[in-house]
């Protein structure tokens, strides 16, 4: 069994909560997720598994898409609406949408961001949220991240101190401190009050399954047909070298090969070995060898 399941994470679990969960439902122990997603936070979460848990450090550095609430007036020690409140300020102008406009246009590109106190990001070999539960101050290191696309919803049901924006991200992005960040830029404290993740790569929240619904394709021995999504819809966007059957075998058996200076310059590291339409592995660049390619991850999916 190999494939990927893009699976909608409902809220209060960990990542590893379903990782473990589809374990369990499945049977089986090779299964991983492609980008952690907070307890609070629900949405796109492709699990991979057997061999497309090979795939896994290719894809977490893909771009993701979210929805998220930014809530003027309150910030909080944990940038969510988890946190205790540390700052209030009464909001006695609603910003305009032309304004917040203005504003987002700064927050487009390649961006300087400082991970919250209470997040996973490691300092001194412990996790900065160590460090907040202890009450212990320490430097953070500030990180670059790229926002590709930003911008307001304009959801008329939300209350009017509350800004609703669609985000597209590089790994590694902070939600919750882009939305305090756009509040201090407006002139008050914020936080994040929701967020949901609409779009991990290719997968996209209308296409994903819940627990309930893997449960009912076990139970109909449909899972694989119905569920299971090919691990060649997850490297769509890598460079593809085409192989012929003979140098398939060759490919599944993880050696090296010789190309020609004009086919290095038209691939770019890593890519993917390809036998009509079937994914065979990933290769890169030798690091030292001139015009050499070596494997990185083989997939044992199509030998004959």
């Amino acid at each position: 069994m190999n494939g990927i399941i893009p699976l909608y994470k409902p809220k209060g679990w960990t990542s590893h909560d379903c990782v473990m969960k589809i374990r369990k439902l499945l049977h089986i122990k090779k299964v991983g997720h492609t980008g952690t997603l907070d307890p609070e936070v629900e949405g796109v979460l492709p699990i991979c598994i057997g061999e497309a848990t090979k795939i896994i450090p290719f894809l977490i550095h893909l771009n993701k898409e979210y929805i998220a609430n930014v809530s003027l007036g309150i910030a909080t020690t944990t940038e969510d609406s988890e946190g205790d409140i540390v700052t209030k300020k009464d909001i006695t102008s609603i910003p305009s949408s032309e304004a917040i406009d203005a504003i987002l246009q700064n927050f487009s590109g390649t961006i300087q961001q400082t991970p919250p106190m209470y997040s996973a990001v490691r300092v001194k070999g412990k996790r900065l949220y160590e460090y907040a539960r202890e009450n212990i101050h320490v430097e953070r290191p500030t990180r670059e991240v790229a926002i590709h696309e930003i911008e307001q919803l304009g959801n008329k049901s939300l209350p009017n101190h509350v800004i609703q924006l669609r985000v597209l991200c590089s790994k590694g992005t902070y939600i919750r401190t882009l939305c305090v960040d756009i509040g201090k830029a407006l002139g008050y404290p914020a936080h994040m009050s929701y967020l949901i993740r609409t779009k991990s790569d290719t997968f996209t929240l209308k296409e994903t399954i819940t627990f309930k619904e893997i449960e009912t394709a076990i139970e109909a021995e449909r899972f694989e047909q119905d569920m299971l999504q090919p691990i060649e819809r997850t490297v769509a966007s890598f460079t593809a070298m085409e192989v012929d059957k003979e140098q398939k075998v060759k490919v599944l058996q993880g050696q090296k090969f010789s190309v020609s200076d004009h086919t290095l310059e038209t691939i770019v590291t890593p890519f993917k070995m390809m036998h009509q339409g079937k994914l065979l592995a990933m290769y890169e660049k030798h690091p030292t060898k001139e015009n050499e390619i070596k494997p990185v991850r083989v997939f044992n999916m199509h030998k004959e």
